[in-house]
């Protein structure tokens, strides 16, 4: 990855117009850049946004200072929608890992295939997000009167939501651990992109057309989405 001085940056080039620098979730920088630009005038981009770096990443560090790190135990809280269900091991069961009578239900039976435990979470993420999240897209994009060319439940590495030049639609599977407010938010912020691919002034005010408290819902998501992880 280049280097400008201190800050080490992944750089992606495409054939957008306009640059745009990220501070990804996991405290990495990203850069893209248009096609044209060279690697000294993507030098020059970071330079004149270094105080906003440092300041974004001193931000970082302070709301992941709290990060909680879950562990595979009995008792252990996992969230859902918003929720925390305590881990509770059971023998028997269909699926390797339930949601049934308040609990998150991991199946530990040796007649019956093992799964490991973080990938029956994810998957059990991903399932449920592609029932529900495909939902809230219908429900929002009305309200938009934009129409995604699909909508995908993935593994997103840093970023909750993505819109393709394409329309479509990606969401992390940790979305399905937030609050169906913020779920929603995160919806209707990739919608807003099929209006507006930019983070313009234009851009939230599409996102306040449908969201008019989604400044809160924002900083929520900022503040509190280290606590959505495994």
């Amino acid at each position: 990855m280049p280097t400008y001085k201190d800050i080490e940056y992944s750089l992606t080039r495409s054939k957008r117009k306009t640059a745009s620098l990220h501070i990804e979730r996991n405290g990495s920088v990203s850069l893209m850049i248009p096609e044209g630009l060279s690697d000294t005038e993507a030098d020059g981009i970071i330079e004149s946004k270094l105080y906003w770096i440092y300041k974004s990443l001193a931000e970082w560090e302070d709301l992941n200072a709290a990060k909680v790190k879950r562990e595979f135990v009995s008792g252990e809280g996992f969230l859902y929608l918003g929720r925390s269900y305590r881990l509770k091991f059971v023998e028997e069961q269909r699926a390797p890992l339930m949601l049934k009578n308040g609990y998150f239900c991991l199946r530990t039976s040796k007649a019956a295939r093992q799964v490991e435990p973080h990938e029956a979470f994810k998957e059990f993420y991903r399932t449920k997000g592609k029932d529900r999240i495909p939902e809230r897209v219908e429900l929002y994009r009305k309200k938009l009167g934009v129409k995604p060319s699909t909508v995908r439940v993935m593994e997103l590495k840093h970023r909750w939501a993505s819109c393709s030049d394409n329309g479509a639609l990606n969401f992390h599977w940790k979305c399905m651990m937030a609050p169906l407010l913020i779920l929603d938010y995160i919806v209707v912020h990739e919608l807003a992109h099929l209006i507006h691919p930019r983070h313009t002034t234009a851009f939230w005010n599409e996102v306040d057309k449908v969201l008019p408290d989604y400044l809160e819902r924002k900083e929520w998501l900022k503040k509190r989405g280290a606590e959505m992880d495994l």
